[in-house]
């Protein structure tokens, strides 16, 4: 960090109660991060929001689901492919390039492919996301 800038790969956000944002510590990519981040703002409840921002070189390896609120994805670069598994069964397949973004509704089981390299922004209600093996 410097002048006032945060790099959001490293430290991302949170978006809390009363319209605040916090500069969340250095993101480590574990479960354990998430589980702090979750103790850290478990008083928001579903209305947190946790911005992040990843790139990615290969298909993910999981699944993931946040049962409590929708999250965004925004490409910023390359392009990714969305796999969705909607709470009421049926499924979608979205492509996003620069610029464009989707929507995970809550309950909605999600993956993602890249073909190179691409990056994404995050925008997640975190509370009681699940993770399965893809």
């Amino acid at each position: 960090m410097s002048d006032g800038a945060t790099d959001i790969t490293i430290h991302p956000i949170h978006l809390g109660l009363g319209a605040t944002a916090e500069i969340e510590p250095e993101f480590t990519g574990g479960m354990e991060w998430y589980g702090g981040y979750s103790k850290r703002h478990a008083a928001d409840g579903a209305e947190g929001r946790l911005v992040t921002m990843h790139s990615f070189n290969e298909p993910w390896d999981v699944w993931e689901m946040h049962p409590v609120g929708s999250e965004v994805v925004l490409c910023t670069t390359g392009e990714i492919t969305l796999h969705q598994e909607h709470a009421d069964g049926s499924t979608a397949r979205v492509t996003l390039s620069a610029g464009e973004y989707a929507i995970n509704p809550p309950g909605t089981w999600h993956t993602a492919d890249v073909d190179g390299t691409a990056t994404a922004l995050f925008i997640t209600a975190g509370e009681g996301t699940d993770h399965r093996p893809r």
